[in-house]
């Protein structure tokens, strides 16, 4: 079944996916086996955090994990909406999905409360650097926190291209989306600026690494 997302903790990757799946692996990547799941709806996002897997996705579903992903428990996340994406910064774990909801969790993902977004645009991704929070969506919609994720304001977005995913690395937040867009910022994500995309199809994931920015999509595309 399909994969929707992946992270790395303790030694450990762990993939998360329709149906509830999730898959961990122990050796480096090299195989992966099943895990008992709580749910069994779809999970579309993962990260780690104080040594916690924490995955979020259909139905406002919130997953943790704090025994290297061999046991997951639900948490209870108040709301019933789909969440897309989750992320970990500053002892704080964040989500985002439809609707414009974000919830936000500072006890190791045990209880959850929403945040005040400042809108109803559907956000997909979310990433941390800096002690800034950012939440990128449908129609180009940025959002950025800088008190912990507890309350949210718009960003000055250069464009109404949908954002699948975002990062952050070298100071610089980076964001993809559709028709191969990609933007960044450089002052923790007030203003943003489009970058030359190679190419014009969709980009859904980007993250950094060993001072490279790598980003993927349809058709197999990767850019660097």
């Amino acid at each position: 079944t399909n994969l929707y997302g992946i992270t790395f903790g303790n030694n450990t990757f762990v993939g998360v996916g329709t149906s509830g799946n999730i898959v961990r692996s122990t050796d480096n990547g090299s195989s992966f086996d099943n895990v008992t799941s709580p749910i069994t709806t779809a999970i579309k996002g993962v990260t780690f955090g104080n040594n916690t897997f924490v995955a979020v996705g259909q139905s406002g579903k919130i997953v943790r994990s704090t025994d290297n992903a061999s046991s997951w428990d639900n948490a209870t996340s108040g709301i019933a909406d789909r969440l897309e994406g989750v992320t970990f910064g500053n002892n704080t774990f964040v989500a985002v999905g439809d609707s414009g909801k974000i919830v936000r969790s500072t006890d190791n993902a045990s209880s959850w409360d929403n945040a005040t977004s400042n809108t109803s645009t559907t956000l997909w991704g979310v990433g941390f650097g800096n002690n800034t929070f950012v939440g990128v969506g449908v129609s180009g919609k940025i959002m950025r926190s800088t008190d912990n994720a507890s309350s949210w304001d718009n960003a000055t977005s250069n464009t109404s291209i949908l954002l699948r995913g975002v990062t952050f690395g070298n100071n610089t937040f980076v964001a993809v989306g559709e028709d191969g867009s990609i933007i960044r910022s450089t002052d923790n994500g007030t203003n943003w600026d489009n970058a030359t995309s190679p190419i014009e199809t969709y980009l859904y994931g980007i993250t950094f690494g060993n001072n490279t920015f790598v980003g993927v999509g349809s058709g197999g595309k990767i850019v660097r």
